[in-house]
């Protein structure tokens, strides 16, 4: 999937940072976005997946206006819930502008939906 920087995806608009390129938080939601789509495939009905730990370099500067594809590689073996994705995000010109692993657990949606609102009614 490609996406294209814009001045709301900077780290000075995110809050993450003070200077006008791709902000890492962006970067991640991006990441996860595809982790979120290639997991689709392992999941059964009734089930979805949660993102569970993030590991990512941000290894290079995106400009506004440059573009950014992200890849996400399944998993070679599920082990029990957990599925472990590699993630890769290129510029337009080829650069590397980060690596990392994105970890996503199978849950059955309305368990998790129902402790999720057992959760707060505690509160």
């Amino acid at each position: 999937m490609r996406h294209e920087v814009t001045e709301s995806d900077t780290a000075v608009e995110l809050g993450s940072g003070d200077v006008p390129v791709l902000a890492t938080p962006r970067l991640i939601a991006w990441l996860e976005a595809a982790t979120l789509r290639r997991a689709a495939p392992y999941t059964d009905a009734g089930q979805t997946t949660v993102g569970t730990a993030v590991r990512v370099e941000h290894r290079q500067p995106t400009p506004v206006g440059d573009s950014v594809d992200i890849v996400a590689e399944a998993p070679d073996d599920i082990s029990g819930r957990r599925l472990t994705f590699t993630v890769r995000a290129t510029d337009a010109s080829g650069k590397i502008v980060a690596t990392g692993e994105i970890d996503r657990a199978l849950v059955q949606r309305d368990r998790f939906l129902a402790a999720l609102t057992r959760t707060s009614n505690d509160d």
